[in-house]
């Protein structure tokens, strides 16, 4: 490993210190851990399933919270299997949302076979094709330095991918009821359950 290879539980917690009142939607598998071990968070939104949707809901919340920022914290392969909302990312262009790929090249959840990155796939370089207004390739502290002082500022929809060590830490499992993770969600947000109308 080069001196300064990055660890996703050494980057999670960087990434996240000046959130302020921002929120963070993370993708299934390490991403949820990751974030889960940087401490646990009414802001966090955990996703246990829906692969490939994490960029998706992290656009439908930037909409719908305009003042607050939204990162979406995700791993290549979650990435890889919504790689389509990239370009309907960069079309709406919310000011207020940036995707991070944690990029370890590995699908981590079923046994860190390598993925498409590994393979020559560069989620950047999409990103950059699908008209992004920034993005950034991240490999040592110096980038990762220069990333979080612009990670939750307002500016054009913000593209990210950090390349990390193929290591697999330990899990650190937050709650895995959805129902649960929604209602605390919405309670952080100030935002009241609408009553269910019948036809």
């Amino acid at each position: 490993m080069r001196e300064d290879t990055l660890y996703r539980r050494d980057v999670v917690p960087r990434l996240i210190a000046g959130r302020g009142d921002g929120l963070v939607v993370s993708g299934l598998g390490s991403a949820t851990w990751d974030l889960a071990a940087s401490g646990d968070h009414d802001a966090n939104f955990y996703l246990w399933g829906a692969m490939g949707g994490a960029a998706a809901m992290g656009l439908g919340l930037a909409i719908a919270q305009p003042r607050r920022q939204v990162m979406v914290l995700t791993g290549d392969g979650e990435m890889l299997m919504g790689i389509g909302s990239l370009a309907t990312l960069a079309a709406m262009a919310p000011r207020n949302l940036t995707v991070v790929v944690l990029d370890n090249s590995r699908y981590g959840e079923t046994g860190m076979q390598k993925s498409h990155t590994a393979l020559g796939a560069d989620l950047a370089g999409i990103a950059a094709a699908s008209g992004f207004g920034e993005v950034l390739r991240v490999r040592n502290f110096k980038d990762l330095d220069l990333f979080t002082e612009k990670l939750w500022r307002p500016g054009p929809v913000f593209f990210a991918n950090i390349e990390i060590a193929a290591d697999d830490p330990p899990r650190i499992l937050p709650e895995r009821d959805g129902a649960v993770l929604k209602n605390r969600f919405r309670t952080h947000l100030g935002v009241d359950e609408e009553p269910i109308s019948g036809p």
